[in-house]
């Protein structure tokens, strides 16, 4: 079942989705990143550019030639997925396909409305049966 994982009063999405990729891809892990659209998408592939600051996450969309061998993948579409390990959502709602992956993490900013959907989606995957583990911005567990 898939592990799900909720990171709460986020400042910066861009740059906690830079350290957990950091993090996971130095562990030989493999991401999926969920967009809310093309611009979004584009937006996250340029900011990963120069972050980590002494670093570099490969990255690239869903159906680039390369897709297979890319550790991080930025997309805003669900079609031809090239892996299943971890997946980080920045939609308003659940991916449809969540559940293929082995790990999904909610990122959950400051904004009220960001914290209302949130809890939305907190609620699908309890109401679901999923265990859920919560932690604040800077990786503290909640729960």
């Amino acid at each position: 079942m898939t592990r799900v994982e909720f990171f709460f009063n986020v400042e910066n999405k861009a740059l906690q989705v830079a350290d957990l990729g950091s993090r996971a891809v130095g562990k030989g892990r493999r991401l999926m990143v969920y967009m809310g659209s093309q611009q979004a998408a584009e937006q996250l592939g340029n900011f990963l550019w120069s972050n980590p600051p002494i670093g570099f996450l490969p990255h690239c969309h869903a159906t680039h030639p390369r897709a297979a061998e890319t550790p991080l993948i930025i997309d805003w579409r669900s079609e031809s997925l090239p892996h299943d390990d971890i997946l980080i959502n920045l939609q308003s709602q659940h991916p449809p396909f969540f559940s293929r992956f082995r790990r999904l993490i909610e990122i959950v900013g400051l904004d009220e409305t960001d914290k209302a959907e949130a809890r939305e989606r907190y609620r699908f995957y309890r109401d679901r049966g999923y265990e859920i583990r919560t932690f604040d911005a800077n990786g503290a567990a909640l729960s």
